[in-house]
């Protein structure tokens, strides 16, 4: 592990301090979800910096918010449908404009970021629901599914993968290819990688992860292919990245569905870095795993769009 990465590896585990907290954050039924988006967004808003060459426009999208990511001089013709992290419970297309422009700047093609309804107001298949039906805007507007990514950061990289799932049911054509980030895959916490690297995860607050996903959830079931993609039927999906870090309680939400799509036939490459935390490459060019793993990213992103 880098000297940088050990550094922000620190600064993530003992965050709590910087808050003027003795111990860290613990995340159960009582957390006010009202509390935790307004962190979340106004996080966002304090630490957003402009990034040269991007802008974001809203889209004449009706349903829901959403908004494009450009940068100047891309393909007209190819855009990555973009799906937003934050637990299920959390985030927006705002509050994910850096991740989403910085991801932008590497790949070179323009995305579009939406709201999709959060739980626990809206459990799942909400979500899903929401995607599916932005992507099929997409199609109507003329984009060529082929010419199309999905990409995700962690509860939206479930999403993505579910989305999948959906489309492929409702007999939608597959975008070109998808790429998650520390995806969400699994609301039933099966992976032994919630209690193996519980101590050595330095980003998700004890108790985060059952109540996000008990939130998501609701009264459905918790192995429905759209709320848990790793229990669907993964065959015929699009070529797959999936970039996880060891260090993180989701990995094997990550091993465990690429393992299972790749007996399925689908084409998937998976990478799983020795020393990282959930969603690193997102902190890209922060230190050099970071960058190494987001440019894996796009580099497959664009050769399975390529014509």
């Amino acid at each position: 592990m880098s000297i940088k990465a050990k550094m922000i590896h620190t600064t993530i585990k003992y965050r709590h301090l910087f808050k003027g907290q003795m111990r860290p954050e613990v995340i159960d039924k009582a957390t006010s979800i009202a509390k935790l988006r307004q962190d979340c967004d106004e996080t966002a808003e304090r630490f957003f910096k402009p990034i040269p060459g991007i802008s974001f426009k809203p889209s004449d999208y009706e349903d829901f918010y959403a908004e494009w990511v450009e940068i100047e001089n891309t393909p007209k013709e190819k855009a990555v449908l973009y799906f937003h992290g934050g637990g299920f419970v959390m985030g927006n297309a705002r509050s994910h404009r850096n991740i989403v422009g910085n991801f932008v700047k590497h790949l070179g093609i323009k995305a579009l970021a939406f709201n999709y309804r959060l739980a626990p107001e809206h459990p799942a298949p909400a979500a899903v629901n929401d995607s599916v039906a932005i992507y099929s805007w997409l199609l109507e507007e003329g984009y060529q599914p082929q010419n199309i990514a999905f990409a995700g950061d962690s509860a939206g990289g479930g999403i993505a993968l579910a989305t999948l799932l959906k489309c492929k049911d409702d007999g939608l054509p597959l975008p070109g290819v998808c790429a998650v980030l520390s995806p969400c895959t699994d609301m039933t916490l099966s992976g032994a990688s919630h209690k193996s690297r519980e101590k050595a995860d330095p980003c998700t607050p004890k108790g985060a992860n059952e109540t996000y996903l008990a939130h998501y959830v609701g009264g459905g079931e918790p192995k429905h292919p759209y709320a848990s993609p790793l229990f669907g039927d993964l065959s015929g999906l699009p070529p797959t990245i999936i970039q996880v870090g060891n260090n993180e309680t989701l990995r094997d939400d990550s091993t465990r569905f690429a393992k299972k799509a790749k007996a399925a036939g689908v084409d998937v490459e998976i990478k799983v870095w020795k020393g990282m935390f959930h969603c690193f490459p997102l902190l890209a060019p922060m230190f050099p795993e970071a960058s190494e793993a987001l440019e894996e990213v796009s580099q497959f992103i664009r050769k399975k769009l390529e014509p």
